[in-house]
């Protein structure tokens, strides 16, 4: 059963995901649905080989983070399109219910406990 407790939690999920990624890079011009992430200022003079690895480095961990942050935002855009679809809550391992405590906890989830894995 939804409830608007559930559904609220997933839109401001979604904005927070969504100005996290905004954070983090850009949307991919050449494929709205995709986000990538935008390294810092890298015009640095060759005599600063630290701050160009920092710069490296800080871009690598933007990457990553963006990947997880995207990842969980296609969940919760998923979680609400089955909210209007009239799917939601329902597993898709083995189409049993969800369970109230785990939808709870986590709104967005795709799976009951029995098929977390």
């Amino acid at each position: 059963m939804i409830t608007n407790e559930q559904k609220n939690k997933l839109e401001k999920e979604k904005t927070l995901l969504l100005s996290e990624l905004r954070s983090l890079g850009r949307i991919n011009p050449d494929n709205p649905g995709d986000w990538e992430a935008v390294p810092s200022d890298l015009n640095i003079p060759d005599a600063d080989k630290n701050e160009a690895a920092d710069k490296v480095e800080d871009f690598e961990e933007k990457f990553g983070t963006e990947g997880v942050i995207e990842t969980r935002l296609k969940d919760v855009e998923d979680a609400l399109k089955k909210i209007s679809s009239g799917a939601y809550g329902v597993c898709e391992t083995g189409g049993e219910p969800i369970e109230p405590a785990r939808l709870n906890a986590n709104p967005s989830a795709r799976t009951c406990i029995k098929h977390m894995q």
